[in-house]
């Protein structure tokens, strides 16, 4: 089964600067993604109590986007995706996820991201 990309939104009141580093380093990562995270090279492991998985870094670009891509979903175009979005006007900042999932479960994704993304608001005061 193929899998469909979706995006999410979220506001987050946090500056752009601070924000990048909850997503683009493994410190920051294991505040609020994972229980842990080390990288070596452009291979970045995540570990969940009893689980790891590992993802490749595929590009990042200083304060506005990292892109990864689960190293056992090698032979598809997934990827996700952490991108800050500021309006020009309001100077709002939201944070976009890009993830793929299979058609049946990007509901259930969308909501672990939204509990994933509570638990980074919480951990920033945002």
């Amino acid at each position: 089964m193929d899998k469909v990309k979706f995006e999410i939104e979220f506001p987050i009141h946090a500056s752009p600067n601070m924000l990048y580093q909850y997503f683009s380093t493994p410190s920051g990562l294991e505040e609020w993604f994972s229980d842990k995270a080390n990288s070596r090279g452009k291979v970045i492991t995540f570990f969940w109590d009893d689980s790891e998985e590992q993802a490749l870094i595929i590009s990042k670009k200083n304060g506005e986007k990292a892109r990864y891509k689960w190293v056992e979903s090698e032979d598809d175009d997934s990827y996700f995706e952490f991108r800050i979005q500021v309006d020009e006007i309001t100077k709002d900042v939201s944070l976009i996820i890009t993830d793929f999932a299979e058609e049946d479960e990007v509901e259930e994704s969308k909501m672990l991201w939204s509990n994933q993304i509570d638990e980074l608001k919480h951990r920033i005061g945002a």
